[in-house]
C-alpha cells in the first residue's frame, strides 16, 4: 500500500489507514462514473434529453475526482489501483442492476447510488479527518459536489408536498419501480 515515505508530519500507521480510505473512495468514484455513463447511454423516454444531458457534467466531476484523489494517494506514498479487477474485488457494493429504462427509473436507481455514496463519503471523512486534515479538505470538497448531483437527481423524484417516490425503497429494482409508479 505505501511505498515507504510519508509526507512530513504523518506517520507510517497513519498514512497507512488514510491510504485505505482513499483507495476506497477512487474504487467508489470509478464504479459512480461508470454508472452515470451507463445511466447516460441506457436513458429513454420524454425526459431523455433532460436526463442524458444532467449526467454529463456529473461523469466528468466524479472522473476528476477520482484523479485527484489517485493523486493524493501517489502523494502520500501509496501506490494508486484503479484497474477493473482491483475495483470489483475490492468493492462493498453490489453491479448497478437497471439496463435500458426510463427517465425516472434511472433517477430512482440513482437516488439510492448517491445515498450510498454519500453514506461511505461521511465515513471516510470521519476516517481520515483527525489524521490528516489536507485528504479530509479534499473528500469534504467532493463530498459537496456529489450532495448538490444528488440533489439535482432527488429534484426529479420529490412531490410538491416534499415525498421522494423512491422513499422506503432498499433496493435499485425497488426505486426505479416506485419511481416509475409516482410519474
Amino acid at each position: 500500500m505505501a511505498t515507504g515515505f510519508n509526507v512530513p508530519g504523518m506517520t507510517a500507521k497513519d498514512s497507512k489507514t488514510v491510504i485505505k480510505a482513499l483507495q476506497d473512495r477512487l474504487n467508489a468514484y470509478t464504479d459512480l462514473h461508470l454508472t452515470l455513463k451507463h445511466v447516460h447511454w441506457n436513458v429513454v423516454g420524454p425526459t431523455f434529453i433532460a436526463v442524458h444531458e444532467m449526467i454529463d457534467p456529473q461523469v466528468e466531476a466524479v472522473r476528476g475526482f477520482a484523479d485527484e484523489t489517485a493523486e493524493r494517494i501517489a502523494t502520500m506514498g501509496g501506490t494508486p489501483v484503479g484497474t477493473p479487477g482491483a475495483m470489483v474485488k475490492d468493492r462493498g457494493w453490489d453491479e448497478y442492476s437497471i439496463g435500458k429504462d426510463t427517465a425516472q427509473a434511472h433517477l430512482g436507481a440513482l437516488d439510492l447510488v448517491y445515498t450510498g455514496i454519500i453514506k461511505s463519503q461521511r465515513e471516510a471523512i470521519e476516517t481520515v479527518g483527525e489524521l490528516d486534515p489536507i485528504s479530509e479538505d479534499l473528500l469534504v470538497s467532493q463530498t459537496s459536489q456529489l450532495e448538490q448531483f444528488h440533489w439535482f437527481i432527488r429534484a426529479h423524484l420529490e412531490s410538491s408536498s416534499g415525498q421522494l417516490s423512491t422513499a422506503g425503497s432498499k433496493t435499485e429494482a425497488q426505486a426505479a419501480a416506485a419511481a416509475k409508479k409516482a410519474k
